[in-house]
C-alpha cells in the first residue's frame, strides 16, 4: 500500500507501482479527484478507481464515474461499504455506495 498526499502524488504514484486500485478523494491538493482520475485513467488504462467522499451530489458522482471511477462511497459509511466495494470493483463490477441515496 501506498499513500499520496495530493492530486498530482497521486498520479505519479500510479503512473510508477501501476496499482490494481487506487482509492481517490475529490478534494485532493494541487490537482482535484476528478482531475486525478482523468489522467490516471488514460495513464495506467487497467486501473480501478474507487471515490471515498463526503460529497453527496449525483453530479459530482456522474462525473467522476464518466472520468474513470469503478466505484463512489461516501466516507461516513466507509467503514461498512470499503471492503464490499474494492471486492465489487475487483471483479469488474461498479459500487455506487447505499449513502449516494440519500440525496
Amino acid at each position: 500500500m501506498s499513500v499520496a498526499s495530493d492530486g498530482l502524488e497521486t498520479v505519479q504514484k500510479a503512473i510508477e507501482l501501476k496499482p490494481d486500485l487506487v482509492l481517490l478523494s475529490l478534494g485532493l491538493p494541487k490537482l482535484n479527484g476528478i482531475e486525478a482520475a482523468k489522467q490516471i485513467s488514460k495513464a495506467v488504462p487497467s486501473v480501478k478507481l474507487l471515490f471515498a467522499t463526503q460529497t453527496i451530489d449525483a453530479d459530482v458522482m456522474a462525473e467522476a464515474l464518466r472520468n474513470g471511477a469503478h466505484g463512489y462511497i461516501w466516507k461516513m459509511d466507509a467503514q461498512r461499504e470499503l471492503l464490499p466495494a474494492i471486492r465489487a470493483i475487483l471483479r469488474g463490477e461498479k459500487f455506487i455506495g447505499s449513502g449516494m441515496k440519500r440525496e
